[in-house]
């Protein structure tokens, strides 16, 4: 009878301890170490993006603000200043470091950050070129490199939406495979050192409300695949090289707002010795830009000192009252004289705060 017990107990003790084990079990695996406080809050699933940040750390030289003291192993790399996480996978979905006075070049491994979405460091002085390891990041949505001091090419990631690389060093031609970004909206390019022609792929881009070209190298012409871009808002390649004429049907784009070409070698400027009041509205548009900006034509006809205004004045005589909008200057157009007309567009001129 006592040994049958001591038999029971020794089960019974047997019995306790599997279910211990099996209740202890869970608190092993990952999640179970993490509650315990025996393993690091970064698990391997994105211990690859705390490495490529601190990687990106590494290469900033200047860091006058001491913005990334926080990137240390103190706290979650979800919670570094400039960065966003998504809230299921916790990898970074958006780095946004604007206007930091950081000092520094990109670092490659910045393509290792599969889910990023929006990538912003405008405003600081980024050298260097953009690694080619960005062609990697798929979900990248959004780009902004503003004012910094990048060079190098463009990158391919064909899910970008927006593209601000302005005011850099930027080389080169634009690339034909910008034509294949099917979801973008906003491209800028402006203030650079870009030379060649302006793609006719461009026109491709059915979604595009914003190109901004203005002040680099291009040469050419304007393409009349960009009549195509029914979207398009805001246009701009003031001050560059362009030549021929700008398509016709660019005019009737219905939600245009902004077509800034100034300063450029367009055709229109001073083509012949007399003009037409039955001149296309795009020679029209022309002239009052250079009336209202008493800014010279880069036209080779227009030399020793021949100004704009003397140029409209001889050309139309009495007929200059065609090219101007009569909503502009409803009182002197009833009731004046051409002479009134010109003292009008002129004091615009010299009044204008733009």
């Amino acid at each position: 009878m006592e040994l049958s017990r001591k038999h029971m107990v020794a089960s019974n003790s047997r019995f306790l301890v599997y279910i211990e084990v099996i209740i202890l079990l869970p608190y092993f695996s990952l999640p179970g170490l993490n509650l315990l406080g025996l393993t690091s809050p970064v698990v391997r699933g994105n211990d690859i993006d705390q490495k490529a940040l601190l990687h990106f750390k590494s290469k900033i030289i200047g860091d006058q603000l001491r913005v990334t003291e926080s990137w240390n192993s103190s706290i979650h790399f979800c919670h570094w200043h400039g960065v966003t996480c998504g809230p299921r996978h916790q990898r970074v979905t958006k780095l946004e470091l604007e206007y930091l006075k950081l000092t520094g070049s990109l670092s490659p491994y910045m393509g290792n950050l599969s889910f990023l979405r929006e990538f912003s460091l405008a405003g600081n002085n980024f050298y260097n070129q953009i690694p080619r390891e960005i062609d990697r990041l798929r979900r990248l949505e959004i780009l902004v490199l503003t004012n910094n001091s990048i060079s190098g090419e463009i990158p391919s990631c064909f899910k970008l939406i927006e593209v601000e690389i302005e005011g850099n060093q930027l080389t080169g031609e634009i690339p034909t495979f910008l034509g294949l970004l099917s979801n973008l909206k906003y491209l800028s390019f402006a203030y650079n050192s870009l030379r060649g022609s302006i793609p006719p792929s461009l026109g491709n881009l059915s979604s595009l409300e914003t190109l901004a070209l203005k002040r680099n190298s291009f040469s050419g012409i304007t393409p009349e695949a960009l009549e195509q871009l029914t979207d398009l808002s805001y246009f701009s390649i003031d001050d560059n090289a362009i030549s021929g004429t700008v398509p016709v049907a660019m005019f009737n784009l219905s939600n245009i707002i902004i077509f800034s070409v100034g300063g450029n070698k367009i055709q229109e400027y001073g083509m012949g010795s007399k003009l037409s009041t039955k001149a296309d509205v795009y020679s029209y548009g022309i002239l009052l830009l250079e009336m209202f900006t008493g800014k010279m034509p880069n036209d080779e006809r227009f030399k020793e000192g021949l100004c704009i205004h003397n140029f409209v004045e001889a050309a139309l005589l009495e007929q200059m009252i065609e090219i101007i909008n009569p909503m502009l200057f409803q009182e002197r157009v009833r009731r004046g004289t051409i002479a009134d007309i010109i003292l009008s567009v002129n004091n615009l001129k010299n009044d204008r705060h733009f």
